[in-house]
């Protein structure tokens, strides 16, 4: 009887293996290869346009500039330190470490601040052309905050700015970046003015000069730059102009800065600066 039963045994047994087969082939059938996991990035506010300079259609009622400008070495530094939080009606800014392959026309040895310690900004501004744009600036590191706030009020002004870019743009020549309109913060030069040589408060980046052509230097009697001619009479208030109690001077004002138009010999209203130099 035991060899008699053998064979069936077998065979219930192959039927069991083959059942057990064909269930892990169904499942694996019915159960797709997981996908890779994906990792969202941290989102990054931004502004409805990412034009960074004056579109040609411009209704802007500033007379062209004359000057050809190049676009700067770079299209900003290679390591990100912090972004602020949006304010002030969706004006944004960020921050970010800048090594001297950033600043090659603005910075050299012997200058009194080091790369390390300057920070490149992209920061929202209005243009005369009622749209919202992105600038880019250098200062020193230590007024990044003092720099938001003021940015920030003045976006939530609409406070017309032309462009902003930092003065590698021009090679570093300031006299080229204020006849092109500017707003910039650090290069590493002397202070324009009578007397030995010394270095200018942008030299250490704690200083910014606003729209050059509203608001010209005047020293002994020349105008900087030339344009600025048709806005020393300051009584003839302008959008972009600086003028005492206005918006402008008024948001520097607010972080501690001072202005260089309280300057009676030289005005020099373009200029805001940390340490009223």
């Amino acid at each position: 009887m035991a060899t008699s039963r053998r064979p069936r045994l077998l065979l219930v047994v192959t039927a069991a293996i083959i059942s057990l087969v064909g269930a892990a082939c169904g499942a694996g059938a019915s159960h797709p290869t997981a996908a890779p996991k994906v990792v969202d990035l941290p989102a990054i506010a931004v502004l409805p346009t990412t034009s960074t300079t004056r579109p040609a259609t411009t209704t802007s009622t500033e007379p062209p500039s004359t000057t050809t400008t190049k676009a700067p070495a770079t299209t900003g530094p290679a390591t990100a330190a912090t972004t602020s939080v949006p304010s002030a009606g969706g004006f944004v800014g960020t921050e970010a470490t800048i090594t001297a392959a950033d600043v090659p026309s603005t910075w050299r040895s012997g200058c009194p601040v080091g790369p390390s310690q300057l920070r490149m900004l992209h920061l929202s501004y209005w243009g005369f052309d009622n749209q919202a744009h992105v600038g880019t600036m250098v200062v020193n590191a230590s007024v990044v905050s003092d720099v938001f706030k003021v940015f920030a009020r003045l976006f939530s002004e609409h406070f017309p700015i032309y462009q902003m870019q930092p003065e590698d743009a021009y090679n570093g020549s300031d006299p080229a970046s204020m006849a092109a309109n500017n707003t910039s913060g650090f290069n590493c030069r002397y202070a324009v003015a009578p007397g030995r040589p010394q270095w200018s408060v942008h030299a250490y980046g704690e200083a910014i000069d606003v729209n050059t052509v509203e608001n010209p230097y005047i020293e002994g009697g020349t105008v900087m730059p030339a344009a600025g001619a048709q806005y020393t009479d300051r009584s003839d208030v302008r959008p972009g102009m600086a003028v005492l109690g206005g918006e402008l001077v008024q948001a520097f004002a607010s972080v501690g800065w001072l202005w260089g138009g309280r300057w009676t010999a030289s005005p020099d209203y373009q200029h805001f600066s940390k340490t009223g130099g």
